[in-house]
């Protein structure tokens, strides 16, 4: 799979990227969806934690990707 997403010209930065949006991500839902939202706090936490769930796995595609790429060097 990492192989084909680097033949496919996925960087390992712009898996890192994406984890750090995720991160970001992860903080502008949870905000939103407490002011937005009338369904408090529980709700707003759970969005946040659901975004913010996924930024070990792109960094670890990232990783991964970094190590695809240092290995055809």
């Amino acid at each position: 799979m990492i192989a084909k997403l680097s033949e496919m010209g996925v960087t390992s930065e712009m898996a890192y990227g994406a984890g750090l949006a995720s991160v970001g991500l992860s903080f502008v839902t949870w905000f939103a969806s407490k002011k937005g939202e009338e369904a408090g706090l529980d709700r707003a936490d759970r969005w946040g934690i659901f975004i913010g769930e996924w930024a070990p796995t792109f960094f670890a595609i990232g990783l991964a990707l970094r190590l695809e790429e240092s290995g055809k060097k």
